[in-house]
């Protein structure tokens, strides 16, 4: 049987923490995913504009692969600092790889464009502060929309935000949640609709129903004019190996497809991670995979989804809720 789990969120997964942390006067932010201990990691990169850090060691070929924490984070490439702070944190706390005698936590991160809402100058980055506060505020129950890595965020001509969803099986637990800030829409053209409606579970997008009339496919986009991304990580407790991780995130890619158009675009710099926790057994590689691979691609819908339906109106760019009700 599969269900939806007790908070429908990736921290259902059992480990898996959360923290979020805001500059309200830049309007930008970092969240911070933890598990409980080192986790395996696989990443799959798929936008034209990428902004990422120390993915390089997730790779087929590379020593890497195990992580002590992902950041994602608003700020651009100067948001890449943000992770910085979460290491130094978990350095602090006696986390990380041993290595010449020093700990070495190791920390993927992904940036999103949102320098055009809020105020882009500074006199001090604030972005290390921001992942170190994230990783210091981590929980298993957050908040979404206009959160964390999801404050500054867009998503088309509406407010993006920080979503996120989850599935349970007799087998595994496996949860999304996703940043998004794409130049692509999340709503059918023409509609109140989601692209991702159909992935609807218990009502968390207000019940969505079936756009009325066919969409006008080539309306699809209101183009903002700025490089954008949606960024999202998977966690499982289901015990992969490298490829099995790096096929569950291609396979939850598709997710990104079905709740954004257009995506993967020059623009974005749409990119997935994974997260094996392997408390429970190793799937079957060929049945049990691709059953996994599905949930992972309608739980990654729903997330993109829900970060837009629970941002509210921010810096003059109206939500959902304000445009379509709900």
């Amino acid at each position: 049987m599969i269900r939806v789990g007790p908070r429908n969120s990736i921290t259902d997964v059992p480990g898996i923490r959360v923290g979020n942390a805001e500059d309200h006067g830049l309007i930008t932010g970092t969240t911070v995913i933890v598990p409980e201990e080192a986790a395996l990691c696989a990443v799959d990169h798929r936008g034209g504009a990428i902004g990422a850090r120390d993915t390089i060691a997730l790779m087929p070929g590379s020593v890497g692969g195990w992580v002590h924490a992902i950041c994602l984070s608003g700020g651009s490439a100067f948001g890449l600092d943000a992770s910085g702070g979460v290491m130094d944190a978990l350095r602090q706390e006696g986390k990380g790889f041993a290595f010449g005698g020093t700990l070495v936590p190791i920390v993927p991160s992904a940036i999103i464009f949102d320098l055009m809402v809020g105020q882009p100058s500074w006199d001090t980055p604030p972005w290390w502060d921001l992942g170190k506060a994230a990783y210091l505020a981590a929980t298993t129950d957050f908040a979404l929309g206009n959160s964390g890595a999801g404050i500054g965020a867009t998503a088309g001509d509406l407010k993006g935000g920080l979503g996120t969803a989850s599935f349970r099986s007799d087998d595994y637990t496996l949860g999304a949640l996703a940043v998004v800030n794409p130049v692509g829409s999340t709503v059918i053209p023409g509609s109140d609709t989601f692209w991702a409606w159909i992935t609807e579970q218990d009502g968390e997008l207000g019940g969505q129903t079936p756009p009325r009339a066919q969409p006008d496919i080539l309306k699809a986009a209101p183009w903002v004019g700025t490089p954008n991304t949606t960024l999202v990580v998977v966690a499982t407790d289901a015990d992969l190996d490298r490829d099995m991780a790096l096929r569950l995130a291609i396979m939850a890619q598709d997710g990104i497809a079905r709740a954004i158009n257009p995506v993967h675009s020059p623009m974005d710099g749409d990119t997935v991670f994974v997260l094996s926790t392997g408390q429970k057994d190793r799937p079957d590689p060929t049945r049990g995979l691709t059953k996994l691979g599905a949930l992972a691609a309608d739980a990654t819908s729903r997330a993109i989804a829900r970060g837009v339906y629970e941002a509210d109106a921010l810096a003059g760019i109206p939500s959902y809720l304000d445009r379509h009700g709900g």
